[in-house]
């Protein structure tokens, strides 16, 4: 059964920083992709970053202020990290992994989230 478990969200002030950690496990065959999306409340899930574990590392960002968001992972573990920077309240939201494992149905997996408040 494939399990996707974040970790490393909590409070943090405005201007600090956070590493979330998300490893993918429970399967036989290759995840091609893992990513972190982000939903705050009121608001539709939007992506955050997105990296390959098969195809060579691409990654992508999505319409996020540059350089404040940087995604990483180690293929021999199945995990990638968000390193955030910077934060702001308006980075308030629940960090979700996603990861893409074609050959198993339904080939979308979500974890249940991490919670990530800035405050002061």
């Amino acid at each position: 059964q494939v399990q996707i478990v974040e970790s490393g969200g909590g409070l943090v002030q405005p201007g600090g920083s956070l590493r979330l950690s998300c490893t993918a496990s429970g399967s036989h065959f290759s995840v091609s992709r893992m990513g972190w999306y982000r939903q705050a409340p009121g608001k539709q899930r939007e992506l955050v970053a997105g990296i390959g574990i098969t195809d060579g590392g691409a990654t992508n960002y999505g319409d996020l202020e540059q350089g404040r968001f940087t995604i990483s992972k180690d293929n021999a573990k199945n995990t990638v990290y968000l390193q955030m920077s910077g934060l702001k309240p308006e980075d308030t939201a629940v960090y979700y992994c996603r990861a893409l494992i074609p050959r198993v149905t339904p080939g979308v997996f979500w974890g249940q989230g991490t919670q990530v408040t800035v405050s002061s």
